[in-house]
């Protein structure tokens, strides 16, 4: 499933009041903002961030041209019948076949609106579209009539709640929302609702441990990210791909260090850590990777890798049996490491023992340079 984006609608008000919008999604995380043309070089000196403008041509510089305001999208101007000649349309073809990114507007006043849309989305990289009286049906419509076709649809809401709904309509989802709103608050919301609706949950199942025993001297990775994590939350590494212990971050409270919510200490750097659909060695990451943060729920979230310290210490081999079979991982033995227990609560490598039982992520496929495979290998 694809990322969930927001957009800010910025072209109404004084500079003032668009600004505070533009400088507060650029502090939240949004991915775009919507002005008008002559706000995009303003745009830009404010900070890193896609601009989409209000246009008919692409003079503006824009990352995005928007066609639909002032014209046929938002009811400026009369639809021509069975919209064959719209100059929306034939605009946002041109554009499209000069290779210039186009997003269609359309406010949803009624059904002939809602089917102008659905054929102004079969040419435009982007659909944008307002509802007059926010309804979750022509935003079903719309999903249904495009599914097929290479388009992001991306629904106008004013608050967080909205955007929930059009971000989860008939599972999928709108592919972003435009949230036109002053509220800080909302902002921040949207974006953090937005972060998690295009992530699915992980399948964790409970395994036995069958062996712990110390291995001697070894190189291992700690990974310090950007994120500060909580109990429950860490990262799935092990010493085979298709079987993978949740390790638990340093965000526990030690007698003999201080918490550190930001970091795991994963793993042997052989071991593989999970990282979206796919698997990477841990001692191949690097400041500024995604990095995949679990849950003892299952729920994952993206994170960035800010730092890793590769050092030599004392490992410890952990074995457990899954669904009959038997995966294993090497972590520092020390205190402060913890793996996640049935319960969801952290148990330190120092204190597990033999039949005690552990979160793990299992699947019955191999990997192939971090992808699934139908093939046979065998990792011991």
């Amino acid at each position: 499933m694809k990322d969930k984006t927001v957009w800010i609608k910025a072209d109404e008000g004084d500079w003032d009041e668009r600004k505070g919008r533009i400088t507060t999604g650029l502090e939240s995380g949004t991915e775009c903002v919507l002005v008008n043309a002559d706000d995009v070089e303003k745009v830009r000196e404010l900070g890193d961030i896609k601009v989409a403008a209000f246009a008919s041509d692409n003079k503006s510089g824009a990352d995005i041209v928007v066609i639909g305001k002032g014209g046929e999208g938002d009811g400026t101007k009369p639809m021509p019948p069975d919209f064959v000649g719209s100059l929306d349309i034939t605009t946002a073809a041109n554009l499209v076949e000069k290779g210039v990114k186009v997003a269609g507007y359309v406010v949803i006043r009624n059904k002939s609106y809602e089917e102008f849309a659905a054929e102004l989305g079969k040419v435009c990289d982007y659909i944008i579209t307002i509802g007059t009286d926010w309804q979750i049906i022509p935003l079903e419509n719309l999903i249904a009539n495009l599914q097929d076709k290479d388009v992001s649809i991306i629904s106008g809401v004013q608050t967080s709640e909205e955007a929930k709904l059009a971000l989860e309509t008939m599972e999928h989802g709108s592919d972003g929302v435009l949230l036109d709103s002053d509220d800080p608050n909302q902002i921040k919301r949207t974006v953090a609702i937005a972060e998690q609706s295009g992530v699915e949950g992980i399948d964790l199942a409970v395994a036995t441990v069958t062996k712990v025993e110390a291995v001697g001297m070894g190189d291992r990775v700690c990974v310090d990210t950007c994120n500060l994590m909580v109990r429950g939350e860490g990262m799935l590494v092990g010493s085979q791909s298709n079987g993978m212990f949740l390790i638990h971050s340093e965000s526990e409270e030690s007698p003999y260090v201080a918490s550190r919510p930001f970091r795991v200490n994963a793993g042997a750097v052989h071991a593989y850590v999970r990282v979206g659909e796919k698997t990477r060695y841990l001692s191949e990451l690097e400041s500024g990777d995604e990095i995949t943060i679990v849950d003892s729920g299952g729920n994952q979230r993206t994170g960035i890798v800010g730092r890793v310290k590769i050092e030599r210490r004392p490992l410890m081999l952990v074995e457990a049996e899954v669904e009959g079979t038997i995966i294993k991982t090497i972590l520092q033995n020390a205190e402060t490491i913890k793996l996640v227990g049935k319960d969801g609560k952290p148990i330190s490598v120092a204190d597990i023992k033999e039949g005690d039982e552990v979160m793990v992520h299992f699947e019955d496929t191999a990997r192939h340079f971090g992808m699934k495979v139908e093939e046979t290998i065998i990792e011991k």
